[in-house]
């Protein structure tokens, strides 16, 4: 990985922003909840007195169907990571952290550690904000990392990981800013580390978000591709580009590298119905944003 991941925190409370502006919502009527979100976005207090409606019809209005693409993709993880640790995977580990909150929000089973993998400046800010108590839960293993100079296997090991237990590794949100070295380096430290069976969940942006930008939205979607480039711009004005894109088959060949099996590969428009259905707030065709895809993988030993 590179040691400028997460050096800003643009896109970070950008995120937080949207699990934010989710948990305003009444308690029938929203898909996650998120009680130390505002902990972590600037201006926190003007996106609660808007309100959960406002701020979606804004959003919509911008982009449609951002805000549930990321929502989809907090609520696939969410219950990824809780279905598996359920059913006996034993450590979960968070690749990239920044300001990912399931180590305190998710119904873990007694017992299960969380090792949360980023550089330290992140992981200090990040505790900052937290409420005390919080920061020093003994169930999270903060695991400081400089990419540029150490192994992530190596972090893990000194920091108490067993790779005779099985694990789920997240990497949420991070492809398209690193290296598809770095993503490659990732996978093949975490199936060369592991003694036991492993989940891998990635989240990627497809290639096709260059070359053909109207296949990544929902038919009758407007200006899919002017809504593309206001995306990456956005990342680019905070210092966090996207430089990395893949195709499915790209994803299929890198998997079947390291030994993995794909189980899931899903876009929003693959979650929107179970997802937003139940709570009345399903997505038509024309507003379905699918230009990243939620990966899981599964490698048994």
């Amino acid at each position: 990985m590179s040691n400028s991941i997460f050096r800003k925190d643009g896109t970070a409370q950008g995120v937080a922003k949207q699990r934010l502006i989710e948990s305003i919502a009444k308690p029938k009527k929203r898909v996650i909840y998120d009680p130390l979100a505002e902990r972590f976005v600037t201006g926190a207090g003007m996106v609660k007195l808007m309100g959960h409606k406002l701020n979606i019809w804004i959003t919509k209005k911008l982009i449609p169907g951002f805000h549930e693409h990321l929502i989809a993709r907090t609520r696939f993880i969410d219950d990824l990571v809780e279905q598996n640790l359920a059913e006996g995977i034993e450590q979960y580990v968070i690749l990239g952290a920044g300001y990912d909150l399931r180590a305190h929000r998710l119904k873990l089973p007694a017992g299960i550690q969380v090792f949360e993998v980023d550089q330290l400046e992140v992981q200090e800010r990040k505790r900052a904000k937290l409420p005390a108590d919080l920061a020093k839960a003994n169930h999270i293993t903060y695991v400081s990392i400089d990419f540029n100079k150490e192994k992530l296997s190596d972090q893990l090991l000194k920091a108490g990981f067993d790779p005779a237990k099985s694990a789920i590794f997240t990497l949420e949100g991070v492809s398209q800013y690193i290296t598809k070295e770095a993503v490659q380096s990732t996978l093949s430290e975490v199936s060369l580390l592991m003694k036991a069976d492993v989940v891998f969940y990635m989240s990627y942006v497809k290639q096709a978000l260059l070359d053909k930008p109207e296949l990544c939205f929902g038919k009758g979607y407007s200006n899919p591709e002017k809504k593309a480039e206001t995306v990456m711009n956005l990342s680019a004005r905070v210092g966090e580009p996207w430089i990395s894109f893949y195709t499915e088959k790209e994803i299929a060949k890198l998997m079947a590298e390291f030994g993995f099996t794909i189980i899931a590969n899903n876009a929003l428009g693959d979650l929107n119905e179970a997802y937003f259905g139940p709570v009345g707030r399903a997505l038509t065709e024309n507003q379905l944003f699918n230009l990243e895809q939620s990966l899981v993988v599964r490698k048994i030993k």
